[in-house]
Formats: C-alpha cells, structure tokens, sequence
C-alpha cells in the first residue's frame, strides 16, 4: 500500500489480526498497545467480577494505557473501593471516570428511578452516551468479554470494527477455568461481592446474587428483557462491524 493510499480502520485491523496469529490474548494486546495503536486505544473496564485480569495484562504493558470507567452514580460501594484498590495495586496511572451528563440527567432522570421504569434508557443517560463521548479521539477500545458469558458472545471475535474503530478482545477464547487460573498465578484480588454470590456485577438496582445452576449472568437485570447495557449494541458502536454482539 502506497503513501497515498488511506489506510483505514479495516486495513489496521486487518494487519493486526494477520500480526497476532497463533499468538496468546495478552500477545494481541501487547501488539495492539504498543505498535498498532500507540496512543490511540483505550480500555473500558467495569472493574467487575474478572476486570482484574485484563487490567493487569494492560499495566504490564503499559499502566498509563488510558481505562474509561462508566461512573453511573448506581455502582455498589464495594465496586468503587475495589476499582480505586485495584488501581493502587496495578499502579494505573490513566483511569478516568466518565459520569453522565448533569442536564441530560437531569432531564432524563431527575427522581433517580429510572432504572426501574425504563432500564435501556438509564443504561443509556449512564453508560451508552457517556461512552461515546469518552471515545473521541481513540482509533481503538479493549474490552474483557468472554465467549463463554452469554448465548450472545459465543461468536465473539478477538477483533471487531465498530464504528470506525476498532475493538479488541483479548480474552475472547478464555474459558472460565483460564480466568481462574490466572487470578491466582497472579494473585490477583477477587471483588469483595463475587464470594457472596454475585459472578457478574453491574449497578446494585440491577444486580441480584446468582441461585446454584444459574448462569453467571442471570443476576444481570432479572427479570427484564435485557441481557447487556447497550455500549455494545449501540448503533455508533455497530456500524460496520457486522458482528451482531
């Protein structure tokens, strides 16, 4: 490819996917920090039940490697104390946290209770919107999902276009005894609410324990027809990237 030739968020993706092959997840991220997208990639972290994992990949690589965190203003208080411990411990020097607009919520949510009359459009005002705006200016995001979480994400590739950008899965062949394993090989801190029955932790109106034979997720906005927040269906995080997750 020529130098007048733009190079396009597909054709990064592309060199990338063909760098990584036959390497490890933490390998493709390491590409992608460090030569494919230098300065320009952030990671979107929960600093829920597994973010310890691939927050500690990241700051092996590079711990001023930008982290957004969705500040919703709804995050159980163990989730806050774990995010600021796990940033002391991992020595992270980039995360920001990302709060929703005050007059959009205001507007949108002036009572607080929204979640519960309509939990799409408060995922929306507190995770969705935010995020896009957090964002711009990044040629490419990492995410922590696992094909093994949902029916949704079995298909899930370690690359996506979305966007215009592109997406990175580092963990996407993991399997739950590979997470496993990895905690404790580096002995990496649980989130204090994952012993009390909670394996996957959104907001605390949203989030219940999770009963003996129940999937992992099953705890995410029970009894509601929804399975995932949004930042990953949204239409700007979507487009083009025909993946359907």
């Amino acid at each position: 490819m020529d130098g007048s030739t733009p190079i396009t968020p597909a054709d990064r993706m592309d060199a990338l996917d063909r760098a990584a092959a036959g390497l490890s997840g933490e390998e493709l991220l390491e590409l992608a920090i460090r030569q494919q997208f230098p300065g320009s990639i952030t990671a979107v972290s929960s600093f829920g039940a597994e973010a310890a994992l691939l927050l500690d990949m990241i700051a092996r690589i590079d711990p001023a490697t930008p982290v957004i965190f969705l500040e919703t203003g709804k995050h159980f208080p163990e989730t806050l104390r774990y995010r600021d411990r796990l940033i002391a411990k991992l020595g992270l020097t980039g995360v920001r946290n990302e709060r929703p607009d005050a007059a959009d919520q205001q507007r949108t949510d002036p009572d607080g209770h929204l979640w519960s009359r309509n939990p799409d459009r408060c995922c929306a005002l507190r995770k969705v919107r935010p995020l896009e705006r957090a964002l711009q200016g990044f040629d490419a995001w990492i995410t922590g999902r696992k094909r093994f979480q949902t029916a949704t994400r079995e298909g899930l590739p370690r690359l996506e276009l979305a966007d215009g950008r592109v997406k990175v899965n580092p963990l996407a062949d993991w399997t739950q005894a590979d997470v496993d394993a990895a905690f404790d090989a580096r002995g990496l801190p649980r989130h204090p609410l994952v012993d009390q029955g909670y394996p996957s932790i959104g907001c605390l109106p949203c989030t219940r324990r999770v009963g003996d034979g129940e999937d992992a997720r099953a705890g995410r906005w029970a009894g509601m027809e929804k399975t995932e927040c949004g930042i990953h269906n949204a239409w700007w995080a979507q487009q083009g990237s025909g993946s359907g997750i």
